[in-house]
């Protein structure tokens, strides 16, 4: 689903609820507490918008809040109340489910990312609550991780993403430590990017055994001793090698399919965000992974997306803040 037929389709919130309850529940709502189910055996109404008091942290001082009308269903077994919202990503948020629809599909629809600031002026957010939108942009790269083996055809490489290109002369800059990014596609199907450690083949070796099945028909990496070691031993007779100060391509013996997806990752990380911090670095890596997985597909995607941000297990702002890395 495209940006501009989103904004059209969920221009109002009880669309949005509505849209949310037929997800969660397409064999009828279920009750959160009892387990009923079926449209019959509850009760729909709406709240009145109220007001109440509360104390500020930040002011210092007793506020009066708004309290906005709500959309609840209240089970005819045992009285329990909810929102189709309850329990989810959704719930409690300060943003209305009109702008994380309209930040949905407009994350999805950028080829390269696009970055928390950006998000904040297409939606109209003021720069003040740029945090709420960084923490939304995250929740919704949370919700594109996947899962799943690849097969058939794999290619391998890792990738250096370095800040800047370093200061020539005297005095002598130090070494600045690269984030390094393995990455592993099956050809015309599935790519998958993970961020690792060091390109050592007792860090690399598990990760390529983690996304790659047994089954596999054939792998293709460069001259590297780490992948002639690792996939000699544990997938024999898989693995072909191209050596990349004779020839780029031999046959069907190459790395260009996973040369290009690297490609589109740098343009985005150095031409949008600039900079990405290791802890989150996994969650970008998702992101684009996921993209580019569905990007003959995108009305498809929006849904996926949706339900992923619905089924899935809220992220913490005290987790995303937390100064341990996020591995991914």
């Amino acid at each position: 689903m495209h940006l501009i037929e989103v904004t059209k389709k969920f221009a109002t919130k009880e669309s949005c609820l509505q849209y949310l309850a037929d997800l969660r529940w397409p064999n009828g709502v279920v009750c959160l507490k009892c387990g009923i189910v079926g449209n019959d055996q509850f009760r729909k109404f709406t709240t009145n918008e109220t007001t109440r008091t509360r104390f500020s942290k930040r002011k210092q001082a007793v506020v009066t809040v708004k309290v906005p009308s709500r959309s609840l269903y209240e089970c005819k077994g045992c009285g329990y109340q909810f929102a189709a919202t309850t329990g989810t990503v959704f719930h409690d948020s300060h943003l209305p489910l009109e702008k994380w629809f309209e930040a949905v599909a407009m994350i999805l629809e950028a080829k390269k990312g696009m970055s928390a600031l950006q998000v904040c002026r297409h939606l109209g957010v003021p720069k003040e609550n740029y945090k709420s939108i960084w923490y939304l942009c995250h929740r919704i790269r949370e919700a594109t991780k996947e899962t799943g083996l690849l097969t058939g055809e794999v290619e391998t490489d890792e990738t250096y993403l370095a800040p800047k290109k370093p200061r020539k002369g005297r005095p002598y800059v130090k070494k600045e430590k690269h984030e390094i990014v393995l990455g592993m596609r099956q050809r015309y199907v599935k790519l998958s990017l993970v961020p690792v450690a060091d390109s050592k083949m007792s860090i690399i070796g598990p990760v390529l055994s983690e996304h790659i099945s047994p089954d596999v028909e054939t792998i293709y990496t460069d001259d590297s001793a780490t992948y002639a070691i690792y996939l000699g031993r544990n997938f024999p007779g898989k693995h072909k090698v191209i050596n990349h100060t004779k020839h780029f391509v031999s046959g069907r013996t190459h790395t260009q399919h996973i040369e290009n997806a690297f490609s589109l990752l740098k343009r985005g990380v150095y031409g949008t965000f600039h900079k990405v911090s290791i802890k989150h670095l996994g969650r970008y890596c998702n992101e684009f992974s996921y993209r580019f997985n569905r990007r003959e597909s995108q009305a498809e995607m929006f849904e996926e997306t949706v339900k992923g941000l619905l089924n899935g297990q809220p992220l913490q702002y005290k987790t995303l803040t937390a100064s341990k890395k996020v591995e991914p």
